[in-house]
């Protein structure tokens, strides 16, 4: 499913217009992007939590170089489903 999937679906159960629905849409993505680049999690009851992880620093190979990097640690934005979330999804 798309993003325009995901905007007809919604307005077309609820009536309310694409257009409102697309810049609904758009600005919960950009609040969550925001709060995530803040190092704040998102906590959607009943759906899931965005939440940061944080990876190690580790040491890697350049195979075409043969030489070792090292790769620092950063935080990557990461989803964890809700228990009823996830149980819906086994049921199907």
């Amino acid at each position: 499913m798309t993003k325009a999937d995901i905007v007809n679906e919604i307005s077309k159960n609820t009536g309310i217009d694409k257009v409102t629905v697309l810049n609904t849409l758009e600005a919960f993505m950009a609040t969550v992007k925001d709060s995530l680049s803040k190092n704040e999690n998102v906590y959607l009851r009943g759906f899931g939590s965005f939440i940061v992880k944080k990876r190690a620093q580790k040491t890697a190979r350049n195979i075409t170089l043969n030489t070792t990097i090292i790769i620092p640690e950063h935080n990557i934005p990461s989803f964890k489903p809700a228990k009823t979330f996830t149980l819906a999804v086994k049921e199907d």
